[in-house]
């Protein structure tokens, strides 16, 4: 059997992954020309954790880790106003956590299927015909599977389901990354997640190996338009929020080396149509303020597979992927939209006072299962789901 997979990102790598553990022909293609190097950090838990351990991947996971050992938030004079040790949260999800950048996590998946999969970049799906998959390179291949894994912007379910604008539920946010190398920086937020207390925009600082500093920046704005010069944009939006922020944005890169985009969802009424199929952001972002789309595309690619494998037929197998995964991810991104989004970037104070409150309640015992699974429904696992 043969699958083609656009997308060599976290969801497109690990469908890569469990295909050739069946023993299948994969061939994963990716528009950009190798490996993304922009990303920020995530906490990856849930039923990704649970994926990546039956997939064997647990000990290089933990070992690609950044270690964090505080959760904290500070105001523009840089004064912590609220704290959280880091192993309170790890406990209310049994120690299955881990964090990591996005670019690391998918070095991990790359590393996982290189020599074992035919991984092709600079190269997208040209054309599709009813026994076989055109490339952008001229390559032609007969392929049993074809799946759409290429993100929130897919060209698969555009070629496949219709145009992106039916698909995209803009969350009235926007986002950047980028990393840089600041030794002060660095000493003030090495072995902690650092983020700003403020109403309607927030920067999240972490420390990375070298002395390397990463940030992550959230605003909300009702226009869904992308700057075109991303780093003019942040450097003006996220001004005057302290010296941490201040020093950051000096050493803002070229807009090419920031990853930008809209903070959005997905919600495509289909995820299947005959051998073809979409997984991961492509068929359901829950968002950056859900916390969670890493683990999702992980164990949304993991199930896909085991249920494609254990069909009589391709179309059924997405079929039933498709029924079993989507109440999971629905009920993540509609906790995203209905609670998580104004804790994640307040619009009132009384928001910001509550969610201050809420993690200095993490410390007393029980609470911190309640509130972690409150506002991040970790959903049933991939083998409570029959991978």
């Amino acid at each position: 059997m043969r699958a083609v997979i656009s997308g060599a990102g976290i969801a497109g790598l690990a469908l890569a992954n469990r295909l050739h553990h069946h023993d299948w022909d994969v061939h994963v293609v990716d528009r950009a020309p190798g490996p993304r190097a922009q990303g920020y950090m995530v906490d990856f838990f849930g039923p990704g954790f649970d994926a990546a351990t039956a997939m064997g991947l647990e000990p290089r996971l933990r070992e690609l880790a950044s270690p964090v050992e505080e959760f904290s938030y500070i105001d523009d004079r840089g004064r912590k106003t609220v704290s959280v040790d880091y192993s309170l949260f790890a406990k209310a999800v049994d120690g299955k956590v881990v964090s990591i950048m996005r670019p690391e996590l998918e070095r991990l998946l790359r590393e996982s299927v290189v020599g074992a999969v035919d991984l092709r970049y600079g190269t997208t799906v040209h054309r599709i015909t009813d026994d076989a998959v055109e490339l952008s390179d001229g390559t032609t291949l007969d392929a049993d599977l074809i799946v759409g894994a290429d993100g929130v912007h897919s060209g698969i379910r555009s070629l496949v389901f219709g145009p992106e604008r039916d698909d995209l539920r803009y969350l009235g946010m926007q986002t950047g990354a980028f990393v840089f190398t600041d030794d002060e920086v660095f000493e003030q937020v090495r072995g902690r997640f650092v983020l700003t207390e403020t109403l309607n925009r927030q920067i999240g600082f972490y420390g990375l190996d070298g002395g390397r500093v990463a940030i992550f920046t959230v605003s909300r704005t009702e226009d869904p338009a992308l700057p075109e010069d991303p780093r003019d944009s942040m450097r003006r939006t996220f001004a005057g929020m302290g010296e941490l922020a201040e020093r950051a944005l000096a050493q803002c890169p070229p807009s090419d080396e920031i990853y930008y985009d809209q903070v959005a969802q997905t919600v495509t009424p289909r995820w299947a149509d005959g051998r073809v199929g979409l997984v991961g952001d492509a068929a359901h972002a829950v968002s950056l303020v859900a916390g969670q789309g890493a683990s999702l595309g992980v164990a949304g690619a993991y199930l896909l597979a085991e249920r494609v494998q254990a069909a009589s037929s391709v179309p059924g197998g997405l079929a039933d992927y498709e029924r079993r995964w989507r109440p999971v991810v629905t009920g993540v991104q509609r906790a995203a939209r209905d609670r998580v989004t104004e804790w994640f970037v307040p619009t009132r104070t009384a928001t910001l006072l509550l969610r201050r409150w809420g993690f200095r309640a993490m410390k007393l015992p029980g609470l911190d299962r309640i509130l972690v699974g409150s506002l991040f429904p970790k959903g049933r696992s991939v083998a409570e789901l029959g991978a």
